[in-house]
């Protein structure tokens, strides 16, 4: 028989659970077992390090309004939009990936200093930058009241071309290379959303003006600055232009630096800095919990691997950069966020609940086989879904996992009732492509502020090709990811495709079940 009796309740049972994905696993087993004041003064520590990165980690809207974990709202936004393409960066990695960390090392150190640069001209612009897009970058110029918000993004637009000389003869161990840049700007209406469950959220752009924003990105030109025929009447007076592809004008950089004028600085975002005043156990658990309000909101926009990841090296504020393989997976998610230009005043809502009751059942189905659903970004049509498989957390079968997911992903898809906008029933579909290879991991952007853990590299970009190559609900892969998966799942061989940057054909297979 044995002698049971009650332990003392320890003074952090009431936050436990919310601490324990937040802090690394020695620091929480050492506060668990000494709840004592110098420990509690670790962990106050602790969370304030994690704060500052995950403001790092989020866009300024995000960071100075966060949601309640779990609360889907939206709203209307007016302004002007850009995106950056960088082409070059396959190359730079394939001359440093043969060195390895050091290789790394020096890989993050070239882009980190483009990203610095490009994100302080943002910032320094005017201009919000709203995510990382593999190597490339989303910034969103606000409207203003004196309607000058395109001046302001184009201005910006010269300002990086400019910066880019800085990476114009890199030195590597295959010889110099350049770094080029494409810049793309459209000026619109469109609707930012967050979405998801209490467990991950996402904030999400919807409507056609981020497509074209991203159009007047793809059919511009390195070295260049492209518009929109929309953001070109707005601007067309106060700059020079040659003709571009049909549909759009190309800045020309004839400015002086005078006439470039000085930045339209803004001020830099700085948060306030938490002091511990209070230190007995009760004070400093009360100042803990404080700490724990303003950090949920902002951690359930991280991934969950992603989150520990940053949790566990928080005190070193680095994570090492790695040239892993992992298994990616491209989504294009057709029908929603295209709906919300057709609705009628107070029709929004239904849209934005379709689409975040889609991302938590989509996500459900990668975290419960052991993937990241990176982020929801943006397409020619529909929303692109960024998913990995194998980092920061591989697995023996990450090829296995991903096919499985991309199945049940389908399923979802197919299983959608989407709402009737504007009069309108859209069809909702998908488009799904899988692959693997090389690729750089790094914390990408500035060392000490805005950043992201992110997969860059050739890999990626096959993927996305391979997304595009699929029909409506169709799931294409590539023969690596074929050979990895042949025993558990049935296939069907579709012939060989000419990629963009490939010199020869890639064969390709669409994947339809799983073998009985």
């Amino acid at each position: 028989m044995y002698n049971l009796f009650m332990l003392p309740s320890s003074p952090l049972a009431s936050i436990e659970t919310r601490l324990r994905p937040l802090l690394p696993a020695d620091l929480y087993a050492s506060v668990w077992v000494d709840p004592s004041p110098t420990m509690l003064e670790r962990v106050y520590d602790h969370l304030r390090t994690l704060q500052r990165i995950l403001h790092d980690y989020t866009s300024r809207r995000i960071s100075e309004r966060a949601p309640r974990p779990g609360e889907v709202r939206y709203e209307w936004q007016r302004g002007s939009l850009m995106f950056t393409d960088l082409a070059g960066f396959t190359k730079l990695m394939e001359a440093n990936a043969g060195l390895g960390r050091a290789g790394a090392a020096s890989l993050l150190k070239t882009l980190n200093a483009y990203f610095a640069e490009m994100i302080e001209t943002i910032s320094k612009s005017g201009g919000d930058l709203m995510e990382f897009t593999g190597d490339a970058l989303f910034a969103f110029f606000p409207e203003t009241d004196r309607g000058n918000d395109t001046v302001q993004a184009v201005r910006a637009g010269l300002r990086m071309q400019r910066a880019m000389k800085h990476f114009s003869q890199i030195e590597t161990p295959a010889g110099p290379l350049q770094l080029r840049m494409r810049i793309g700007i459209h000026t619109g209406r469109f609707l930012t959303a967050d979405i998801g469950t209490p467990r991950r959220m996402e904030h999400v752009l919807l409507g056609t003006a981020v497509q074209h924003a991203k159009l007047a990105e793809s059919n511009g030109m390195n070295e260049r600055v492209n518009l929109s025929d929309r953001a070109y009447e707005r601007v067309k007076d106060q700059f020079h232009f040659d003709d571009g592809r049909p549909g759009y004008k190309l800045v020309i950089d004839n400015l002086t630096d005078e006439q470039l004028g000085e930045y339209e600085i803004t001020p830099r975002r700085r948060q306030a800095s938490n002091v511990l005043f209070e230190r007995s156990v009760a004070g400093m658990l009360t100042e803990i919990e404080e700490m724990l309000k303003s950090i949920e909101p902002l951690a359930c926009f991280i991934p969950a691997p992603v989150l520990n990841l940053l949790v566990e090296s928080a005190a070193e504020r680095h994570i090492p950069p790695d040239f892993p393989e992992p298994t990616v997976m491209f989504i294009n998610f057709v029908g929603l966020p295209e709906l919300v230009d057709l609705a009628l005043p107070g029709e929004e809502l239904k849209v934005v609940n379709s689409f975040s009751r889609a991302f938590a059942h989509i996500n459900a189905a990668v975290e419960a086989r052991g993937g990241v659903l990176k982020k929801i970004t943006y397409h020619l049509s529909g929303s692109d879904i960024v998913v990995y498989f194998g980092v920061p957390t591989a697995h023996t079968n990450d090829a296995n996992r991903a096919a499985q997911a991309a199945l049940a992903i389908r399923e979802i898809v197919r299983a959608i009732k989407p709402p009737t906008v504007g009069g309108v029933l859209p069809e909702v579909t998908c488009q799904i492509g899988i692959h693997d290879g090389p690729t750089f991991v790094a914390e990408i952007g500035e060392p000490r502020g805005r950043r992201e853990f992110n997969v860059l590299g050739d890999a990626v970009n096959t993927t996305a090709r391979l997304m595009n190559k699929a029909a409506k609900d169709q799931i294409i892969i590539s023969g690596r990811i074929r050979a990895a998966i042949d025993s558990h799942f049935e296939t069907k061989p579709l012939g060989s495709v000419a990629l963009k940057g490939k010199s020869s054909e890639m064969s390709i297979f669409e994947l339809l079940g799983p073998k009985e």
